[in-house]
């Protein structure tokens, strides 16, 4: 084997590997660039998720014509002077490598003027090489254009994903940084269009505001602690807001975002009792620290940081966060004693003038029973003895495991049919009694469905009464965007409105149209649309199918009648195997007329 330096462009490539992972790790760079500048005023610009251009331009202090070629050189930087300095880092770019590596896998155009000046210059490089330097009109500040990244690159941009998805890390890297500089004006533009224009904001709470939507915001309390070696400032989200959809969760160390699952576990502890298992609170938490007490080094795309007492800082967290649940009720409250108060129905002085004399008189069919009905006409399959599965609701048809025949006779009338507990149903079977966990029974029934509709792109919406809004965000709406064949075909009616809002015009049948359950069940859907795991298509199928079937079962209400109990039975045994759901578990329990007489 014979070793050999890598030429330089290679060796960049290899680099920028380790900061340019995506468009969105180039829009994170230029952004972080543009602060430290001293801009006051930020704009991104992006074509086709960031494949084609990706532009920021800020009104900083800009640069001479010779920095603006040293800034290319790797390790260039004017913030490090020695080995010390690395101790005491409070400004974003300070590796000198975010460019370099930029450059090496795009065509990089960067204009820049100071106010000192009367022209600016142009510089363009392309795959490291050093392309032009020119003289050019140029407004105070620096605009960085990137063209086709990973052009040079194929492997690279063949494993990007869809542009949604692309824009979607876009936009939770842009909310990252303008999080941190409330004080600062960002705009972001796609294609064309605006999706962010931010002024600067009065306080972090307004650019929460106007990152995320009012309704977040209005469900934030302050947290605010000091102590010798961390002050903890920022947000924590009100435990009846949690989701089981991870978002919305952020950290920030001196101004610097960065994850954490060790803290996060500090601030989760803290709200154990005040949500459900499973769901996650909004949080914003800003600690300021020495900087000599952290090290924000210790990864290329600094997402990461090292603290030297990180067990104290975690205990202050967790007392921080658990004192603000304490002490905030969280529980809405009418004032009874003022007919003013916000909640209370105050009836005007003229109600009593349209009040009925009489009550309005009830006409009734003393001769209708709703028991008794003719049994629907064969089919023409059915009368060729070929199988055809019902609608929900509909006639049981045989199937090979000839499950009917647990039954005397197949269209048993509704008065036979017990509901227990708004969940068990019992029903007279041949020689005893049959139990069915309806939402067990219900989690079949949707899974067989959803499985039909993502394999024949057969479905059923039912219209909600009401459509229903809610608020995704920016990156998830986009996201609904991305999946919308998917949830179509599933029998979803769900159309964008605005950038952050998705409205629910009808569900699945079989899923609750309950303005409170749909919005529980966007949430979830979030949770399913957002993995991006793959697998062989059979797989991959079920496994959505499994998904949105818990999700159907979990939303729907109690059973109410037995004539809806009737319905679930009915669809039940028209399944594949009505006997156990997708994941195994037994869904009905048959007792033999021999068990019920050993009870006596």
């Amino acid at each position: 084997m014979e070793l050999r330096i890598l030429p330089g462009n290679i060796a960049n490539m290899i680099a920028a590997g380790e900061v340019v992972q995506r468009p969105a790790s180039v829009v994170k760079e230029l952004m972080e660039n543009a602060v430290d500048a001293g801009a006051d005023r930020i704009s991104v610009t992006v074509t086709d998720a960031g494949r084609t251009l990706i532009q920021v331009i800020d009104n900083g202090k800009g640069m001479d014509p010779d920095e603006a070629v040293l800034c290319f050189e790797r390790h260039a930087t004017s913030k490090i002077a020695s080995a010390e300095d690395l101790d005491g880092i409070l400004t974003y770019g300070f590796r000198g490598e975010a460019l370099p590596s930029i450059a090496a896998v795009a065509e990089v155009t960067l204009k820049t003027r100071t106010e000192d000046r009367e022209l600016g210059c142009e510089v363009e490089f392309a795959a490291s090489e050093h392309l032009s330097t020119r003289e050019t009109m140029a407004p105070k500040g620096t605009s960085v254009a990137v063209r086709n990244l990973f052009y040079n690159v194929p492997a690279r941009r063949k494993f990007l994903k869809s542009d949604n998805v692309e824009f979607k890390h876009i936009v939770e890297e842009f909310t990252k940084v303008a999080l941190t500089r409330p004080a600062i004006g960002f705009s972001l533009s796609h294609n064309g269009k605006d999706v962010f224009v931010l002024k600067p904001a009065k306080s972090m709470k307004f650019r929460i505001m106007d990152l995320l939507g009012t309704s977040l915001a209005e469900d934030l309390v302050d947290v605010s602690s000091d102590t010798s070696v961390v002050s903890i400032r920022g947000y924590v989200g009100r435990p009846d807001a949690a989701r089981k959809t991870p978002g919305n969760q952020y950290f920030f160390v001196n101004g610097r975002y960065f994850r954490s699952p060790y803290l996060h576990k500090a601030v989760m502890k803290a709200y154990e009792g005040f949500v459900q298992e499973g769901s996650v609170p909004a949080y914003f938490i800003f600690l300021d620290v020495d900087p000599g007490t952290v090290d924000v080094n210790i990864s290329p795309t600094k997402s990461e940081v090292k603290f030297e007492d990180d067990s104290f800082i975690f205990q202050v967290l967790f007392a921080s966060v658990r004192e603000v649940l304490g002490k905030n009720s969280f529980a809405g409250s009418i004032d009874f004693s003022n007919p003013e108060a916000n909640g209370m129905p105050v009836l005007g002085s003229h109600f009593s003038d349209y009040r009925p004399d009489t009550a309005p008189r009830v006409q009734l069919d003393e001769g209708y029973n709703p028991f008794e009905f003719e049994a629907a006409p064969a089919t023409e399959a059915q009368a060729a003895g070929r199988q055809e599965p019902p609608a929900f609701g509909g006639k049981y048809v045989d199937r090979s495991m000839d499950y009917g025949k647990l039954f005397e006779d197949n269209s048993l009338p509704v008065s036979q049919t017990i509901v227990i507990g708004g969940r068990y149903i019992v029903t007279p079977a041949k020689d005893g009694l049959m139990v069915v966990d309806s939402r067990r029974a219900r989690e079949r029934i949707l899974y067989d469905r959803a499985l039909a509709a993502l394999s024949r792109n057969m479905h059923v919406t039912q219209t909600a009464m009401f459509p229903v809004k809610v608020e995704v965000g920016v990156e998830n709406r986009t996201l609904f965007d991305d999946k919308a064949a998917l949830l179509s075909s599933l029998g979803f009616d769900i159309s964008p409105f605005g950038t952050d809002t998705v409205v629910v015009n009808g569900v699945p049948e079989g899923f609750s149209a309950e303005p409170g359950k749909v919005q529980a069940m966007v949430g979830d859907l979030l949770l399913i649309l957002s993995d991006d795991s793959s697998s062989l298509p059979g797989v991959m199928e079920s496994s959505l199918a499994e998904k949105f079937a818990l999700l159907g079962a979990s939303s729907a209400a109690g059973v109410t009648s037995p004539a809806e109990a009737r319905r679930i039975v009915d669809a039940l045994l028209s399944c594949d195997n009505p006997e156990i759901t997708a994941k195994g578990r037994k869904i009905m329990a048959v007792m033999p007329l021999s068990a019920l007489e050993k009870l006596f």
